[in-house]
């Protein structure tokens, strides 16, 4: 039996990289997934193609993590479309690595709005719309809240919030029976990270040097992580971050 059947997962940021290989996996379980896309409607609409040309459900719905309004309706859309939610992943999220001199408001408000207060505003709705019986929130962190690599400030300090949201959530939350678990991937061969420039470069090099398994990751990798803390497999997990890398620390 398939372990997410008869549920509905909203997949934040799933056009494409990661999110995308969530809800394909979220999919191949048995839920219901929407794929939430902030502008690549084209990207969002080839992984709902995907998921249903291998027999699964998806529909797509547009909407800015960071915007209140298009929180509200990314939710009450869900609804409509599938009857509730039972697991929200709070995958959107943007990067950017600058030296110190170079950090302005702008970036640091891009960043922190879209990683820090995307997950508060997503969590805070899906609040409204699990069930009685509970529900699972995964956050999508970084191993970058660790790690700390130089240049990366204002972006480690959001998944270091993204961490600690993490764990005051599901403090919180226990008491209605909603998990809230982190995933923390290390470097991951997306579209975004293969425009970014790091392929074959100096930074990718020393990344897997210092990987105990010698590579990079890929969007497989972290779907099935997903799977487990959506499923009841995870029953007895709340407030851990999970660091999906490779053993690179």
């Amino acid at each position: 039996m398939s372990k997410l059947a008869g549920k509905v997962a909203v997949v934040t940021g799933a056009s494409k990289g990661i999110g995308a290989g969530i809800a394909k996996s979220l999919a191949a379980a048995g839920a219901a997934v929407v794929v939430n896309y902030s502008s690549s409607r084209q990207g969002a609409d080839k992984v709902v193609a995907d998921i249903i040309s291998a027999g699964g459900k998806a529909i797509a719905i547009q909407g800015d993590v960071a915007s209140s309004a298009d929180i509200a309706r990314l939710f009450a859309e869900t609804k409509k479309a599938f009857g509730s939610v039972d697991v929200l992943v709070n995958n959107s999220g943007v990067y950017k690595f600058l030296p110190l001199e170079n950090i302005d408001e702008a970036e640091f408000h891009r960043q922190f709005n879209i990683n820090v207060l995307g997950t508060l505003l997503a969590s805070r709705e899906a609040l409204k719309y699990f069930p009685a019986t509970g529900g699972s929130i995964i956050n999508i962190s970084s191993v970058a809240a660790i790690s700390t690599p130089a240049t990366s400030s204002i972006y480690s300090a959001t998944k270091g919030a993204v961490n600690s949201i993490t764990g005051v959530l599901a403090k919180e939350l226990g008491a209605r029976k909603i998990r809230v678990n982190s995933i923390n991937p290390g470097p991951v061969h997306t579209e975004g990270y293969a425009d970014s420039g790091i392929v074959d470069s100096d930074f990718e090099k020393a990344a897997i040097a210092q990987t105990p398994l010698g590579r990079v990751g890929h969007p497989e990798d972290i779907g099935p992580i997903a799977v487990f803390l959506a499923s009841d497999d995870s029953g007895w997990l709340t407030g851990e971050s999970l660091y999906a890398t490779g053993g690179l620390r």
